[in-house]
C-alpha cells in the first residue's frame, strides 16, 4: 500500500513538474501576442484609441442641445431689489428662485460637422499608430527570440569544445604516460580547458542577458523563470536570395502595408479639416434658445380686496353735496405661501440668438494662419515618414544581401578551418606537430563555427526584416 501511495505521489509531482514547465514554454507566436498585450507602449497606444472615440463622441453629441437647471437661494440684506416685484426695499428679504434652460446650435459655420470629420480620421489614425506600435513590438521580439536562440546555440557550442578538450586532455596523459610526449603538453590543454569553461560562462551571461531582454519586452517579471521553444531546425529559408529584392517593388509593398504611412495620410486630412474649422471662427453663428423660471420672495405680500367706501363733495348748481362712494378694493395685505408664489411666478422664455463676428481682436485669423501651418507641417512630416520608410526598406535589403555574403563566407572559413583541424589532429596523433599548433588549429575552427552561428542568425534575422515590409507574418518556419 506504501508503495502504491509513492508511485502516486510521484507521478501527481512529474504531471505538476510537467505542467508548469508547458505552462512556462514559449515559442515565438506566443511571446508576440503576450507582448501586443501587455507591453506598456501598446497599452499607451490603446489609451490614445479610447481618448480619440470620446473625442468623436463629444463632437457628435455636439449636435443635441444642451439642457441646465438653476437654482438659488440666499437672504438680502440693506437697499435690495424685491425678485418678485423689482422694486427696491430697505429690509431683509429671503429668496429662493428655480430656472430650466435650453439652447441649441443652428448654424456655425459648419464647425460641428467639421469637428465629427476630423475626429473620425484622428479616431482611425490612433488606430493605425496601434497597429504600428503592435508590429515594431513584434519585431524586437522576433529580435530578441532569435538572439537568445543564438546565444543557446553558442552555448551547447562551447559545450560541445570543452568536452572534445577534456578528451584530447585524457589522449595526452596517455600518450605522455607512453613516453610520446613530454609532460609540458598538458598545460596547453589545461589552457584551453579554461578557456572553454570561460566560453561558456560568457554564453550562459549572453543567455541570461537574452531572456531579461524578452521579459522586458513582454512586461513579465524578471524573477518569472521561462523557457522558450527551440524549432527541430534553425536554418536560412531554401531558396531566400536577397539579390532579388527590387527597391522599387519592396517599398510600395511597404507603403501598403506599415500602417504608419495611412495614419500620417489621415492626419494630413485631419490637419486640413482643422483649416475650415478655423474659418468657421469668421461666419455667424445662429442659435435657438427657452427657459422657464419662477421665484419666491419673502417680502412679496398680496392684498386683501373687501368693501370700501368713501365720501366725495361735489357741486350741484354750486352748492355742495357730500357723496358716498361704495366698491371693492384692497383693505390689507397679507403673506403669500411659498407654493402660491412658485405657481404665480412661472415664466416662460423661447427666442433664437444671432452672432455676427464683426472684430475679435484678429484672434480669428490667426487661428486661420495657425492651422494653415500646422497642415504644411504635417504634410513635411508626412514626407518625412516615407522618405525614412524608403530608408529603412533599402538598408533592410542592403542588410539582408551583406548577411548573405557575410554567411556563405563563414561557411566557406568554417570548411576551410575544419580541414586544417582535421589535418592537424592527424599530425598530433602522429606526433607531427606539438600541442600549441593542435590548440591553435582547434582555436581557430572554434573562431569559424561562432561566426557561422552568428552570421546565420543576422541573416535569418535580415530576411525577416524584409519580410517585415514585405507584410508576411514573423515566423520562424
Amino acid at each position: 500500500m506504501l508503495v502504491r501511495i509513492t508511485l502516486l505521489l510521484s507521478g501527481l509531482v512529474l504531471f505538476a513538474a510537467q505542467a508548469v514547465h508547458a505552462q512556462n514554454t514559449w515559442p515565438l507566436e506566443k511571446c508576440i501576442q503576450y507582448a501586443q498585450q501587455n507591453n506598456l507602449s501598446t497599452k499607451q497606444a490603446q489609451y490614445n484609441i479610447q481618448d480619440a472615440q470620446l473625442v468623436e463622441k463629444l463632437n457628435q453629441f455636439s449636435r443635441l442641445p444642451n439642457v441646465s437647471a438653476r437654482a438659488s437661494a440666499g437672504y438680502q440684506f440693506g437697499r435690495t431689489i424685491d425678485p418678485t416685484t423689482n422694486s427696491f426695499n430697505n429690509q431683509r428679504i429671503g429668496f429662493n428662485s428655480f430656472a430650466v434652460e435650453a439652447g441649441l446650435t443652428i448654424y456655425d459655420g459648419s464647425r460641428i460637422t467639421n469637428s465629427v470629420k476630423q475626429s473620425k480620421k484622428d479616431l482611425e489614425a490612433a488606430r493605425l499608430d496601434a497597429q504600428a506600435t503592435t508590429n515594431d513590438i513584434s519585431l524586437n521580439i522576433a529580435s530578441a527570440y532569435l538572439s537568445i536562440l543564438l546565444a543557446e546555440e553558442q552555448l551547447a557550442n562551447a559545450r560541445k569544445r570543452l568536452e572534445l578538450s577534456q578528451e584530447q586532455l585524457q589522449q595526452t596523459d596517455k600518450l605522455i604516460q607512453a613516453g610520446s610526449l613530454p609532460p609540458n603538453d598538458r598545460l596547453d590543454f589545461l589552457a584551453q580547458i579554461a578557456l572553454d569553461e570561460q566560453a561558456i560562462v560568457e554564453s550562459q551571461n549572453m543567455v541570461a542577458i537574452g531572456y531579461l531582454n524578452l521579459k522586458q519586452l513582454m512586461e513579465v517579471d524578471p524573477n518569472e523563470d521561462i523557457r522558450i521553444v527551440r524549432p527541430e531546425s534553425i536554418d536560412v529559408p531554401a531558396g531566400a536570395d536577397p539579390r532579388a529584392y527590387r527597391l522599387d517593388e519592396v517599398y510600395t509593398a511597404a507603403l501598403q502595408t506599415q500602417p504608419q504611412i495611412r495614419a500620417a495620410d489621415l492626419r494630413l486630412e485631419s490637419a486640413q479639416i482643422q483649416e475650415d474649422i478655423a474659418r468657421s471662427g469668421m461666419l455667424p453663428t445662429l442659435s435657438v434658445f427657452a427657459s422657464l423660471n419662477t421665484n419666491y420672495s419673502s417680502a412679496f405680500q398680496a392684498p386683501i380686496i373687501g368693501p370700501t367706501s368713501s365720501m366725495e363733495t361735489v357741486y350741484i348748481n354750486g352748492m355742495p353735496v357730500d357723496i358716498e362712494f361704495r366698491g371693492e378694493g384692497p383693505i390689507d395685505f397679507e403673506q403669500v405661501s411659498y407654493s402660491d408664489q412658485i405657481n404665480e411666478n412661472f415664466g416662460q422664455t423661447v427666442g433664437a440668438s444671432l452672432r455676427i463676428p464683426i472684430y475679435s481682436n484678429h484672434s480669428n485669423r490667426i487661428q486661420m494662419e495657425r492651422a494653415r501651418l500646422n497642415a504644411l507641417n504635417t504634410e513635411v512630416v508626412n514626407r518625412q515618414q516615407r522618405n525614412q520608410l524608403k530608408t529603412d526598406v533599402q538598408r533592410s535589403i542592403a542588410d539582408a544581401r551583406a548577411a548573405r555574403e557575410s554567411y556563405f563566407a563563414a561557411q566557406r572559413s568554417v570548411d576551410a578551418a575544419q580541414a586544417a583541424f582535421d589535418n592537424a589532429e592527424k599530425r598530433f596523433q602522429l606526433g607531427a606537430i606539438n600541442t600549441l599548433e593542435y590548440t591553435t588549429a582547434r582555436n581557430n575552427l572554434d573562431r569559424a563555427q561562432v561566426d557561422l552561428i552568428r552570421s546565420k542568425y543576422q541573416y535569418i534575422f535580415n530576411l525577416k526584416t524584409v519580410d517585415f515590409y514585405l507584410g508576411r507574418p514573423i515566423t520562424l518556419d
